[in-house]
């Protein structure tokens, strides 16, 4: 049988509980399922010593820092790599890499010369993964993700003591996910802000001065409710009693918060950039997101919306998100 080696460092670093992390344990799980349907079998990689034996036919890297030597620049087997967006250099005026970071990124470049296949989450990555890093077009797989199945509409609990009415936001507070015209929307409609996310509830303990941290020294976290790091069960209710969903982004890779806020049947307002309109297509209220008073008019009209968004999250399925990256595999052997 085939073997696949399947990289699984983001899940015993940092990116365990973000993005990277979630994607690596959910595609995991689903390849696992999966892979004898195709005569493949999944083993996973843990560490680099691990990749020395040269037991696997294919080696599959499911992350990709732009400022950090992740990719080896001499492969001894067929290697695949998944690239989820590389907005710091779509926005490099606000993502200064440093020398070092610099460095490394010519490095990650030389490395992707040799790869035989990069996956990308959404065409607008796609586009920007051509543009950015001149991968050529025929390695380019788009693959989408998707909403795990523990997101569905439940009657919730109010644990955390939210208020009744309130606009949710899930993620990261870096500069690209545009905290700072939430906030002012929110104010500008008198509307209560909660954000789930290790970021924002730390933000206190953060170097500020730091040239990718500058943005929030404009940011007023008084009136927002900022919840931190939640288990999944209680994000779930969390969603569920959210007035709206509100995803503010001037770019992303995916968005998967939209999908998850949508599969437990909160109405979302997004921003009608980069990948967003892909994933939610006909069943959101869309704003341009930097004017301020086009996301309060979004926020306020998808409250009453009656959008069939749990349709629109259920086109996407991890089952898929695996079965098309196992014909990734099968392209590629």
């Amino acid at each position: 049988m085939t073997k696949i080696g399947f990289v699984t460092t983001p899940l015993s670093s940092g990116h365990a509980v973000r993005g990277v992390g979630f994607y690596t344990q959910r595609l995991l799980s689903n390849l696992k399922s999966q892979a004898s349907n195709y005569n493949l079998e999944i083993v996973e990689i843990k560490n680099n010593w691990d990749l020395r034996f040269g037991i696997c036919d294919l080696i599959h890297y499911p992350f990709f820092d732009l400022f950090y030597h992740t990719l080896p620049i001499f492969k001894t087997t067929k290697t695949i790599v998944t690239i989820h967006d590389v907005i710091p250099l779509e926005f490099s005026g606000h993502y200064p890499p440093g020398i070092k970071g610099w460095l490394n990124l010519q490095l990650q470049k030389i490395s992707l010369w040799s790869v035989d296949r990069v996956i990308a989450d959404s065409y607008a990555s796609v586009q920007a993964i051509r543009k950015y890093l001149l991968v050529p077009h025929e390695k380019l797989k788009l693959v989408y993700l998707a909403a795990d199945e523990k997101f569905k509409p439940v009657k919730a609990k109010n644990k955390y003591k939210l208020p009744d009415k309130f606009v949710l936001y899930v993620g990261d507070i870096n500069w690209n996910k545009n905290i700072l015209n939430l906030i002012k929307a929110c104010e500008q409609i008198n509307y209560s802000l909660v954000i789930i996310g290790k970021q924002a509830a730390e933000i206190e303990k953060m170097d500020l001065n730091h040239p990718q941290l500058q943005h929030l020294n404009n940011l007023d976290f008084k009136k927002v409710i900022r919840l931190g790091f939640v288990p999944d069960a209680d994000l779930v209710a969390i969603y569920n009693l959210a007035a709206v969903y509100c995803q503010p982004s001037f770019a992303e890779g995916f968005g998967l918060p939209v999908l998850e806020a949508m599969a437990c049947g909160t109405q979302v307002a997004i921003s009608n950039t980069h990948s967003l309109p892909e994933i939610a297509g006909g069943a959101a209220e869309y704003f341009d997101p930097r004017d301020v008073s086009d996301m309060a008019k979004a926020v306020t009209k998808a409250v009453n919306n009656k959008f069939d968004v749990i349709s629109q999250a259920k086109k996407f399925s991890w089952a898929k998100t695996a079965r098309q990256t196992l014909q990734v595999y099968q392209e590629v052997l």
